[in-house]
């Protein structure tokens, strides 16, 4: 009977915990839960259906001339490609701490700043490279879906969330995770998250006034230290 009372306890507070965990960052977790059900309709639509309906969400030159703020929000509510998982993990590493830090609003205002702003420069560039005879006219068509920017833009504002001296090297692997694809193969998905992650950078300015410890590894390590004696 102890054990299982043990096992119940343990149940009700991993769940409580889960709970608050998502309570926490509600914007983030309800955007998680749409692409779930987006993702699962990728995988039951015929491939030509599927083609059709992220075509008509790609937020290409066709599109952002002619219905810019549907596929600007569209698109935001699509993978980019079959698997939901490696979202889940990214969410819980960078967006759920973000918005917990910012504030609900203040996140969103980030992310999309990130999101709108990255969209028009690396199309503006695209669009430029077709009109100098750079690029294949035909990219005015091109694909271009999902929620990298909106992420790679709040990953460019967590650097302000982490202690010193943690936050030079956090800062430097960003700058080269988006910098070195931008260097060995400069196309407009490469300009758009360098883009992105600047704008998250530039977004220092909302982060001031929030309270919220900073992300410190040497006190996490602690506090794990304590809690496991």
């Amino acid at each position: 009977m102890g054990d299982t009372a043990d096992t119940g306890h343990a149940v009700h507070r991993g769940t409580a915990f889960l709970w608050h965990y998502v309570r926490s960052a509600p914007w983030t977790f309800t955007w998680l839960t749409l692409l779930l059900i987006t993702t699962i309709v990728q995988h039951l639509l015929p491939l030509d259906d599927l083609q059709r309906v992220l075509g008509e969400r790609s937020t290409n030159l066709r599109h952002l001339e002619s219905d810019p703020v549907h596929v600007l929000v569209a698109s935001l509510l699509w993978v980019a490609g079959y698997f939901w998982f490696p979202y889940l993990l990214l969410f819980c590493i960078f967006h759920a701490p973000a918005e917990r830090w910012l504030g609900s609003l203040r996140w969103a205002i980030v992310g999309l700043t990130a999101h709108v702003g990255a969209t028009y420069i690396s199309q503006g560039i695209l669009a430029l490279a077709i009109h100098r005879g750079y690029a294949d006219p035909g990219m005015i068509d091109v694909r271009d879906i999902g929620v990298s920017y909106f992420l790679a833009g709040i990953v460019g504002v967590l650097t302000y969330h982490v202690a010193r001296p943690w936050r030079w090297p956090y800062l430097g692997a960003s700058l080269l995770w988006f910098a070195v694809p931008l260097v060995t193969d400069p196309n407009f998905t490469a300009i758009g998250h360098f883009s992105a992650l600047l704008i998250g950078l530039a977004a220092y300015p909302l982060t001031r006034g929030r309270t919220a410890p900073q992300w410190n590894p040497a006190t996490e390590r602690q506090r794990h230290r304590v809690r496991a004696q």
